[in-house]
Formats: structure tokens, sequence, C-alpha cells
């Protein structure tokens, strides 16, 4: 049996690619991340490394497809242990980075970003969703703080534990192109946003392009270079010869 790690984009269009075969089962964090996945071999749960063995053990996996988001990194690494504990396949999908002219902030990971964040001034638009909600709240100050996340229980929840107003709440699902990123910031007044590095198919250069044409900051948190395949059809190939 064949495990595949979801819950981006790209996980949902090899699923869609390889929908005519019957070994392998698709794992999601979350609820929200299950939803667009037209599959009923699919559990949804978050797992750790204990979690894991048992998974791979209960399901006989011999080959472990990685998709996971790229700051998912306690995944990915778990899941690599995992695989060389059982001596079972592994391979990830990586996404390239975005390269882009941008005159932005490009900060190398989250503590850079407190840091830098917590000596500015202005309203400051986040779309890095809503996991360190908590940690960046630490540093606003007097500032405005906008948060947008995932229309999902789970994300209300953390934005109401750390008592964010309503108005400074956005619910809504992606994807956002460059006019309707550009109508959100000017709406709100924006003169930050923060986001991921989450390459092209993330929408990191649409936030990019929408903050240059209305002569906002972004803020683009980094994250390390990483190994992998960064072609869907690859991976659908090593897929096809395993079963």
């Amino acid at each position: 049996m064949i495990w595949i790690i979801g819950g981006t984009s790209e996980s949902r269009r090899l699923i869609d690619r390889i929908k005519d075969l019957d070994s392998y089962i698709v794992t999601v964090a979350t609820e929200s991340g299950g939803e667009f996945i037209e599959n009923l071999k699919f559990y949804t749960g978050r797992m750790d490394y204990a979690g894991m063995l048992e998974f791979v053990s209960k399901n006989c996996i011999s080959l472990i497809v990685d998709l996971s988001h790229p700051y998912a990194k306690v995944v990915t690494e778990n899941a690599k242990k995992v695989a060389e504990e059982k001596n079972i396949g592994y391979i990830r999908y990586a996404r390239k980075k975005v390269v882009s002219n941008s005159k932005g902030i490009y900060l190398k990971n989250y503590e850079e970003a407190y840091d830098y964040i917590a000596k500015i001034n202005g309203t400051v638009f986040f779309t890095t969703g809503s996991k360190n909600i908590g940690d960046f709240e630490k540093v606003r100050g007097e500032n405005r703080f906008i948060y947008r996340i995932l229309p999902a229980l789970e994300s209300i929840k953390i934005c109401r534990k750390h008592d964010i107003k309503l108005k400074d709440i956005i619910a809504v699902l992606g994807p956002f192109s460059v006019e309707y990123n550009k109508t959100m910031f000017k709406e709100y007044g924006v003169d930050y946003v923060v986001m991921k590095d989450s390459g092209e198919e993330g929408g990191t250069l649409d936030k990019i392009r929408a903050c240059e044409e209305l002569g906002i900051i972004p803020i683009i948190i980094g994250r390390e270079m990483e190994g992998g395949f960064h072609s869907l059809d690859s991976i659908e190939k090593i897929i096809r010869r395993h079963v």
C-alpha cells in the first residue's frame, strides 16, 4: 500500500491522476484538508512519530509519498524517520522557492519575522494561516494586525483563543488572484503583508505583485532549500512502477 501525505493542491492533483489505482491511502491533517479529496480512501487527523509508525504497520505501507506543505517541517522529518525505521521507500514533492525582484523584506524564518515585525508600525495583513497567530500577537504592540485564515472551525477557534477582534478576521478560501488580493489589501488600508514562501502554487507571487502595484511592503517568511521532486509527472511514474 502507498501512503500519500496530502493537504496541498499538488496532492489533490496527484490523486486525480492516479484515481484508476486502488493501492494507496491518503492522509490529511484537518477536515478542511480532506474536503476537496473525492476519494474514500483517506484518513483525517494529525499524527506524531509514534502515530505514523502505527499507521504504516497497520496499513502495510511500502512507499511514503510526501506532499505535505513546505512549512510542515515536523511532518516531513517524521515521515523520513518512519521510512528509515521501517525500511520502506520515501519520496518528497518539493515546491520551488519564489524568485522575485520584489523590494520586499525576505526573512529566513519565523523567528526573524517576529523580531522584524516587532519594530514596524502600521496595519499588517497576515496571510500565513492561523497556526502562529499567538506568536504574532505577542509583538503586535499598538499596530493593527489582520489575519486572513481558512473558513474552518479550527482556525476560528485559534483566533478566538487569542482574542482577535471579529473585524480583524477574514475567513475565506483561496486561491486569490492579484486583483482579489489588491481589492482586499486596499480595503483594509494595509501597510505590510506577511506571507510564507509557499511557491507559485501557494499564491506567493500573486500576493507580491498585488503589494507592488499598491506600494505595500511584502514581508516574506523564507524556508530552507529542500531536496525532492519538482514534477508530479515524475512522482506519478514512480507510483505506477511501484504498484
